[in-house]
């Protein structure tokens, strides 16, 4: 029979990024997602984002062909891989952010982003700090289809002043 670990010895899956684990001028890439059709419409129905151009495949008054799928659509993608990844567990609040989209994004499209870390400061309270991220989101073809900064509030190692 196998002995038990103590549960200090067990390392939680998925966890986040502790702000004292990453460095200004860090970059990370996340994984890569093709958006569905099914994307587009439960993303457009739980929103209510009922635009002609996002639930009409026949709509011919847009300024671009395909089916096109909302900004907010890649940019709660990449927030998904961000949070999943980096900060699950020790990410605290979205603080403020500063979006830019620079090409459409199309149903079928597969979209990734590079995120850099541009800011750390410790704040006075609970060893936590603001991080500052700056995000630019590729589709396949390698276009630059967004880009944007983000400011959160990030937990710290227990017991650790700033």
């Amino acid at each position: 029979m196998t002995e038990a670990k103590s549960p200090a010895a067990v390392q939680r899956l998925a966890q986040g990024f502790y702000w004292q684990d990453i460095a200004t001028g860090q970059r990370f890439d996340t994984f890569r997602r093709t958006i569905t059709e099914t994307d587009l419409v439960n993303f457009t129905g739980v929103t209510g984002m009922l635009e002609a151009i996002f639930i009409d495949a026949t709509f011919e008054g847009g300024a671009m062909q395909g089916r096109p799928v909302p900004g907010a659509l890649t940019y709660t993608l990449i927030e998904g891989f961000i949070l999943q990844s980096m900060i699950q567990g020790t990410g605290l609040a979205m603080l403020e952010l500063h979006q830019k989209i620079l090409r459409p994004v199309l149903v079928g499209d597969t979209i990734h982003a590079v995120i850099e870390i541009v800011d750390i400061r410790p704040t006075s309270q609970h060893g936590r700090a603001v991080v500052t991220s700056s995000i630019d989101v590729f589709n396949q073809r390698e276009e630059k289809v967004m880009e944007y900064s983000a400011t959160r509030l990030l937990a710290g190692r227990s017991g650790t002043l700033p």
